[in-house]
């Protein structure tokens, strides 16, 4: 079995903004495993937010020995990135060699499309405005947030979008007391959701407080292992592969997360259809589905994921799985 890292830089339609900084490219890994002329793809989203580099995942990934099960590659690997891209890449190998999609040999349903949030950048209260009012036709926004000034910022996207649905991401920028001040302001305006407001080594902040919109743990919670520490303190679990360590543990994780009572939310990093194939999977019926990482870019992978009034659709077995 051979394992081959490449780099990929992805134009972005237009600059991307959250509270911890501005990107105008997505810079992903590409991973193929070859196996004797059959070919499997991954594709992850090193995070600096996690230490991880393009150097030090492709690092971790070239020093796989020469042959591994999907199985074994769990305690090879650490979850995060490179995990995520070799276990993607070994699920699309499978499926090839067995003349099956993904979703069978996981036991799944036949899947459908999921409608996706769309992002709008941090920006100014009028430039948000104006990307809520060009994007007002969708029925999920997703704003980044995670200032102290972020009521402006609400305000102005309700009223540039007044009839979707609006999900808040703080990107752990607030503070107990922000949350705490923005909370009903967040009811008053129809907010559906609100990612991870607090900084995920602060969030026991979170233990007692009411929420009246449902919160969900994104920076808090990347594995199984992550769901003890949520109690009391979240509604929604966000699941991301790139944080997972891939397809296995994102499957396991909302399986396990369902039965202790969480929502599940299916999220993304900023890459191509590739890097979302996968996860269309485990977003079937979840109760936010944002893997709109495509939409941000101004190019994709060929034969690149369909996005429409549906939603997001499964892959093309010539994508992925």
């Amino acid at each position: 079995m051979q394992i081959s890292v490449t780099r990929d830089v992805f134009k972005l339609a237009q600059v991307f903004t959250i509270s911890r900084g501005s990107r105008t490219e997505a810079k992903v890994l590409t991973v193929e495993v070859n196996d004797n002329g059959v070919v499997g793809w991954g594709e992850c989203v090193p995070y600096a937010r996690y230490d991880e580099t393009l150097d030090s995942v492709t690092a971790e990934i070239e020093a796989l020995p020469a042959a591994f099960s999907r199985e074994e590659l769990y305690d090879l690997l650490p979850a995060g990135a490179a995990r995520n891209a070799v276990d993607c890449a070994l699920w699309d190998l499978e499926a090839k060699r067995a003349g099956k999609r993904a979703w069978e040999l996981a036991g799944l349903p036949m899947p459908g499309p999921e409608i996706t949030a769309y992002t709008l950048s941090l920006d100014t209260p009028e430039n948000m405005q104006t990307q809520a009012a060009e994007n007002a036709f969708r029925p999920l926004l997703k704003i980044k947030l995670g200032t102290p000034d972020d009521m402006p910022r609400l305000e102005a996207v309700r009223a540039g979008a007044p009839k979707s649905t609006i999900i808040v991401d703080a990107n752990e920028g607030w503070s107990a007391e922000t949350y705490a001040d923005l909370a009903p302001h967040l009811v008053r305006l129809g907010v559906a959701l609100v990612e991870q407001p607090l900084p995920a080594g602060e969030d026991d902040a979170l233990l007692g407080m009411d929420r009246p919109v449902p919160v969900c743990a994104d920076e808090s919670c990347h594995d199984r292992s992550s769901l003890p520490k949520l109690k009391g303190k979240y509604d929604v679990v966000n699941i991301k592969l790139d944080k997972t360590g891939g397809l296995t543990e994102a499957l396991r994780l909302r399986e396990a997360a369902l039965a202790e009572g969480y929502k599940v939310m299916v999220g993304c990093m900023v890459g191509s259809s590739l890097a979302m194939a996968p996860a269309t999977l485990v977003a079937q019926g979840a109760m936010v589905t944002d893997l709109d990482g495509p939409l941000l870019l101004a190019e994709d992978r060929d034969q690149p994921l369909v996005f429409d009034e549906a939603g997001v659709h499964p892959p093309e077995a010539a994508l992925w799985g």
